[in-house]
């Protein structure tokens, strides 16, 4: 059985006991977080696909962490121009850890 699931802007495709690291969310750790965006959701040989979301279907996921990603530099240079300058930015991440998927039906 898995699932699609959208957290923030992005999809997910999850499993049971899957650790996926989503945008930060708002969540301490240890919590419960329903995730109610379910596009859609596969059992067997059956798949059931939201238009745009399958009704009624949930998955329950618990915090494991509150995180930063790897830092990304971006990095501009303008050749024969004495010009250049250097970002670095780290992304906040939530790592959650799929605990059910449930059909709703």
């Amino acid at each position: 059985m898995y699932a699609i699931v959208e957290v923030g802007a992005k999809q997910y495709n999850v499993k049971r006991d899957d650790i996926i690291e989503v945008d930060r969310q708002v969540v301490e750790k240890g919590q419960v977080i329903i995730l109610d965006k379910v596009l859609l959701v596969s059992k067997d040989k059956k798949v059931v696909i939201g238009q745009p979301y399958v009704l009624g279907a949930k998955v329950e996921a618990t915090v494991i962490k509150q995180s930063l990603a790897d830092k990304t530099t971006a990095y501009k240079y303008r050749r024969r121009k004495n010009s250049h300058w250097e970002k670095g930015h780290r992304a906040q991440l939530t790592e959650l850890k799929i605990k059910s998927i449930d059909l709703g039906l």
